[in-house]
């Protein structure tokens, strides 16, 4: 199975901006830049390369344990997970943290940060993230 998402660049580095689409249309012409890339911490700028990959780690590492929380009998009501991915300038992309509170009735924690565990190696994405640190903080809640 494919999916593509397109970018499209105009101008120079700094002054430049350009705009994502994806296959699906959930992303249409959503715009980045310099800016919104490497200077605003607000992150209220724009999108930008690493956002889009926080938010395919969050979402696969979600969809992989609630797989692995079903198979062990304890599906979940709820999980919440956040990725951050850290840029640094001149070195490139060093991690991705992902954080979760789980609501999953009839699991104690230890079984739980267990199978997050198990999810966050098997997950694709984690494994195509394979060159950075990957960590996990995960808690019932």
């Amino acid at each position: 199975m494919d999916r593509s998402a397109t970018a499209t660049w105009k101008g120079n580095l700094k002054e430049g901006t350009g705009t994502f689409s994806s296959q699906s249309g959930a992303l249409s012409g959503l715009a980045y830049s310099f800016k919104s890339r490497f200077e605003d911490e607000s992150g209220k700028a724009g999108s930008n390369p690493e956002e889009l990959i926080a938010a395919a780690h969050a979402g696969c590492f979600a969809m992989q344990l609630s797989h692995f929380l079903a198979e062990n009998g304890t599906p979940a009501d709820k999980l919440d997970a956040k990725a951050v991915v850290t840029l640094v300038p001149g070195k490139g992309i060093t991690g991705s943290a992902l954080t979760l509170t789980g609501s999953v009735p009839g699991i104690d924690e230890a079984k739980f940060k267990e199978l997050a565990d198990k999810a966050k190696a098997e997950c694709p994405v984690s494994k195509a993230l394979g060159a950075i640190n990957v960590t996990l903080d995960a808690r019932l809640g």
